[in-house]
């Protein structure tokens, strides 16, 4: 009788052991990880996709509420075109095999992958057009409240499509076909502080320069405060865009791994340290506390970390983040002497993000290095140079052949009414001009 059940228990384990050697033996440690990666890049594209309604928000809660309708439409289609304008050229030459180590010379329309996948390659560029979307968006509230629809448009589309993807492929250039030459010498800037915010910052400022300033926000020389009409707004714009950097910062990883821990904790902490040394810096220089001003302070402790948050111990980011928060006051302060930026974009993006990059060389986890330090440099130069040059020239170029801003009765009407025939709230619809009037 044992004998006869140590037989069938033997032919049941061989039966068995047989099926599974015939059959799939289940996803692999490899398989699951390859698994995880595509599920976090995409749900971190989501989260930066949703940062597109931080900006919104903020933008609109920043600006006058006669112009809310024009600058929802401008973020709507900072991703809606932007994206499609990616798609077709941007990608390419951001991402495409690099001829020089200076810009992609294939992958347009996702024509050419290399040795990756198809869907990798799908993944890759979702997460890649979504920080295209977000370069081109800083520009949008810089502009804000005086530039003609189709003259921004135009614009936005230029700078998804050239103005970001060249300077996008010196940087990041490997992290799919390509191989930059700014990347070769070390650059550190993991999830864009200059590569996408100082690049949409530099934009934004040669933008303002060739539309000029909003009217009235000068008087005798001295720079007025134009308040906007909704902090509630704007504040909500600010806690979407935190929420979203996480996605923007740790999703940069492109992997489900616990690297994405540390990174998490810098961007929470650094955005942290910016809210409240911009609070307290407008506390001792103007008595009280400032809330736009503290609103900034949480996005350039963002912005200042975004280069450096993978390589970064946390009370680094801390600091970085603090200084980033003292920064933007003052470089607001500055900058608004002599051009007019409705949002304190420039501020923000383009001063925070240099900072954050230098920042990224000098408090490195892996020691002190004046080369890195040099480096970093370099790519911040670099940056100005090529997106500061050529925005101004494409902006420039655009005013000649179509108006770039309204004239002074219309931007006094606003913009809702003027370029899209609107109005976001009710007490406005009364002041639509009974004939069309012309930019």
């Amino acid at each position: 009788m044992k004998l006869r059940y140590g037989l069938l228990t033997a032919l049941l384990v061989l039966c068995v052991t047989g099926s599974l050697n015939a059959q799939d033996m289940g996803p692999t440690a490899e398989d699951v990880q390859n698994n995880l990666n595509y599920v976090w890049t995409i749900i971190a594209a989501c989260l930066v996709f949703f940062m597109q309604a931080g900006f919104a928000l903020l933008e609109t809660g920043f600006t006058r509420a006669k112009n809310a309708v024009n600058i929802i439409m401008k973020n709507v289609m900072d991703v809606g075109a932007g994206s499609l304008a990616f798609f077709l050229v941007g990608f390419g030459l951001m991402f495409g095999t690099t001829a020089g180590g200076w810009i992609g010379t294939d992958g347009f329309l996702l024509s050419y992958i290399g040795d990756y996948s198809v869907e990798w390659s799908y993944t890759f560029f979702f997460f890649q057009a979504v920080f295209a979307a977000t370069a081109a968006t800083i520009v949008s509230g810089a502009v804000a409240e005086r530039t003609a629809f189709s003259a921004y448009i135009i614009f936005s589309l230029l700078l998804t499509a050239v103005i970001y993807p060249v300077f996008g492929s010196w940087a990041w250039g490997s992290l799919f076909n390509g191989s930059g030459w700014l990347e070769g010498l070390g650059f550190i800037d993991f999830a864009g502080s200059t590569v996408v915010h100082s690049v949409g910052g530099w934009a934004a400022l040669a933008a303002v320069i060739v539309v000029g300033p909003r009217v009235g926000k000068y008087i005798d020389g001295k720079p007025q405060d134009i308040k906007g009409h909704s902090l509630p707004l704007a504040a909500l714009g600010v806690f979407i865009l935190w929420l979203g950097w996480f996605g923007f910062n740790a999703g940069s990883t492109t992997t489900g791994d616990t690297s994405i821990a540390l990174i998490a904790l810098n961007t929470f902490l650094a955005a942290g340290a910016g809210a409240t040394a911009a609070m307290l810096t407008t506390w001792f220089a103007m008595g009280k506390p400032n809330g736009p001003t503290t609103l900034n302070g949480v996005l350039a402790g963002l912005v200042g970390i975004t280069a450096g948050c993978a390589n970064l111990d946390p009370g680094f980011a801390i600091l970085t983040g603090a200084i980033a928060g003292v920064l933007v006051y003052y470089a607001t302060l500055f900058i608004e002497k002599f051009v007019d930026d409705a949002v304190g974009a420039i501020a923000v993006h383009g001063v925070c993000g240099a900072w954050g990059t230098l920042a990224a060389g000098l408090f490195d986890s892996a020691g002190f290095s004046w080369s890195v330090v040099g480096v970093q440099v370099i790519g911040i130069v670099a940056a100005f140079a090529w997106t500061f040059t050529i925005s101004f020239i494409l902006f420039k170029t655009i005013s000649f052949i179509i108006p770039v801003r309204v004239n002074g009765d219309l931007e006094e009407l606003g913009l809702d009414l003027h370029e899209h025939d609107d109005t976001a709230y009710p007490e406005f619809g009364n002041s639509k001009p009974k004939t069309p009037a012309s930019v």
